[in-house]
């Protein structure tokens, strides 16, 4: 499994490799190779902000540590599924390292990837805060392991009960939370040090890796594990002659131009598609990655091949359907490759007036395909910017109806073990507005670092917290069923205002910006509101003309290290999260980022009078309002 690492900051170049290579190595050594490990280089701004988050220390450090698992020292997680062979995240402070490096004179490269080492240990359960945990580390780990640990670390009289290390041994317990980046919150330790007097123990301890690496046979933990184990039986458990059923894969992918907001609606008609095909067999949905969306225009950002983890709950997803991330399925399906892509398109005759049928047709494809052969008669195409991935088998299908119209001909008329539906965005929802479009929808938990940047904001900037506004979340989606009305809101207007592109389709039913304005204030008279929070995708310019006419307003604005971090994706669910918990919303006519943040409203139990409102343009004289589609439990 991969280290996935991230550089969030520019203060100090990484070489990265060295580093990427020394987690491996340590990684291999304490058998743990079959798990995911995220490891991101910050500044002092983001492990400021972290640690006083997390730490109520809100001083920059050298390592944060956010464990995906609670494990005992010496033990391996025992994951449940497959979004749980995940070790969790290591924040580096790489600028407060450089800085120390500096005073102390150490090799800097050689001080990061001890440190990096060190956080990888705090997410295997050890600990050092007392006499009695460093001797644990000493006597039931390698050498390799221990050497990253200094009695030097251990304070004098016991320890922080919340794993903090000597720079912060006076801090209250880190609270219980999960890791940052991934998975579900089961726990959390903070890890940081000092950096001095560790530099000159990197060689040895990069022999002692790679010597075990070499001389050691492979520990049995590191081998992927057994389909029949995915369900997270024992070993012992399961007869002799256990036989892994055969899984099969489903992919999809929709129309490049086609935003965020459209992209998550399409995956609720696929999950519907899903359940149709698990009746029959086992399948599992491969999540396509996120990248070159067309409203993704931040500079000097890459921004393709993002997992799902990067802005959804892996896990929250998985009590719905069975997914993975695409880079799995490539680890399980033995290479980039896709046996079958049916690209599905609408009729050439179009849809003729009279009674609706639902139909599908294997027909000759009506547009260019948008892949081509390669010499070896492969396909290549787009594929989410895994250049390496070939298709083997491309072909087109008419479809008219809904998305499980789909499913006898995956089940039926292919035997592929993975296959891809291009175009999804043509197949229609199953039952929308039903009990099992608002399961999927109610999955879609945003990823826990999202939402706890957009509430950290609500708390600084519009004086909001879940007690106040009594929008209490579950983290399991499936306890949470709030009854309408319940939720009262922060003390701000919030504003989805759609401009660019957008408005060149929907001139009649989009207000200017002057109108917005004037709306908006009328809305906080109305509502004795006195903040706004504005979400728009409005140019610079028109920005600081809202500023002008609309001092009230307040914005989520990143800073660099935070937008390299979240990404545009990460922004956007940020800012429907802070709209959703507001007093009062209102956006933008037929806007898909509006109707997200319509149902995010839904699901914390809002009114619906506060929630389904739009801008209206000034020349409409039918201003009708968003329909409003009651939750189903």
């Amino acid at each position: 499994m991969s280290v996935a690492l991230r550089n969030a900051q520019r203060a100090v170049p990484v070489r990265r490799a060295p580093l990427r290579r020394a987690v491996c190595a340590l990684r291999a050594a304490l058998g743990a190779s079959r798990f995911d490990v995220g490891l991101v280089c910050a500044g002092n701004g983001l492990m400021r902000r972290l640690n006083g988050a997390y730490r109520r220390c809100p001083e920059p450090t050298d390592v944060l540590s956010f464990p995906f698992h609670r494990v005992a020292p010496g033990e391996l997680p025992r994951p449940r599924c497959r979004d749980e062979y995940n070790l969790g995240d290591i924040f580096l402070g790489v600028e407060y390292i450089h800085q120390q490096c500096r005073a102390t004179g150490e090799d800097f490269d050689s001080v990061l990837a001890v440190t990096a080492a060190h956080g990888l240990c705090h997410l295997l359960g050890y600990q050092h805060n007392t006499e009695a945990e460093w001797q644990q580390v000493r006597c039931a780990v390698p050498g390799c392991v221990s050497s990253v640990f200094s009695p030097a670390d251990v304070p004098e009289g016991g320890g922080d009960p919340g794993g903090a290390e000597p720079p912060h041994r006076r801090q209250p317990p880190a609270p219980n939370r999960g890791p940052l980046l991934s998975g579900p919150p089961p726990t959390w330790r903070g890890a940081g040090m000092a950096a001095q007097g560790r530099g000159c123990r990197l060689p040895l301890l990069l022999l002692v890796l790679v010597l075990t690496v070499l001389v050691l046979p492979p520990p049995a933990a590191a081998q992927p594990p057994p389909a029949a184990l995915r369900a997270g039986h024992a070993v012992s458990s399961l007869p002799a002659a256990a036989a892994a059923p055969r899984t099969r894969y489903l992919l999809y992918d929709v129309n490049p131009p086609e935003g965020f907001n459209l992209r998550r609606d399409v995956y609720i008609r696929i999950a519907s598609l899903l359940k149709t095909l698990l009746k029959s067999d086992n399948w599992v949905l491969v999540l396509p990655p996120w990248g070159r969306l067309y409203h993704w225009q931040s500079p000097d950002i890459l921004q393709v091949r993002l997992p799902w983890s990067e802005f959804f709950d892996l896990p929250s997803l998985n009590r719905n359907i069975p997914v993975i991330e695409y880079e799995q399925f490539l680890a399980e399906s033995g290479g980039p490759f896709i046996e079958q892509i049916y690209v599905l398109q609408g009729y050439a005759e179009g849809w003729k007036e009279g009674t609706w049928e639902e139909k599908i047709d294997e027909r000759p494809c009506i547009d260019q395909l948008m892949y081509s052969k390669d010499k070896h008669e492969y396909y290549r195409g787009w594929f989410w910017g895994y250049e390496e991935t070939r298709g083997l088998n491309v072909s087109c299908l008419s479809v008219q109806g809904s998305a499980s119209i789909v499913a006898p001909i995956l089940l039926k008329n292919t035997s592929a073990q993975s296959v891809m539906l291009d175009r999804a965005e043509n197949l229609l929802h199953d039952h929308y507005g039903g009990r099992d479009y608002w399961n999927t929808r109610r999955s879609m938990v945003f990823a826990k670092h999202l939402r706890v940047a957009g509430d950290e904001f609500r708390n600084r900037y519009l004086q909001s917290t879940d007690e106040a506004d009594k929008t209490h979340y579950n983290e399991d989606w499936t306890q949470m069923k709030v009854r309408m009305g319940t939720a009262l809101g922060g003390p701000y207007l919030g504003v989805h205002l759609r401009r660019k592109d957008f408005i060149w389709g929907h001139r009649e039913d989009v207000p200017s910006l002057q109108g917005a304005v004037k709306k908006i204030h009328s809305l906080l008279e109305m509502l004795k509101l006195e903040r706004v929070f504005v979400a728009t995708d409005a140019v610079e310019e028109e920005v600081e003309l809202l500023k002008k006419l609309l001092p009230e307003m307040v914005r989520f604005e990143p800073s660099w290290e935070e937008l390299e971090l979240y990404k545009d994706g990460g922004l956007a669910v940020i800012d429907q999260w802070i709209c959703a918990h507001a007093r009062y919303f209102i956006g933008t006519s037929v806007s898909t980022f509006s109707f997200r943040i319509h149902e995010e409203r839904e699901i914390l139990g809002f009114d619906p009078k506060t929630t389904y409102n739009r801008f209206c343009g000034e020349k409409e004289t039918n201003c009708e309002q968003p329909t409003h589609w009651k939750i189903v439990y």
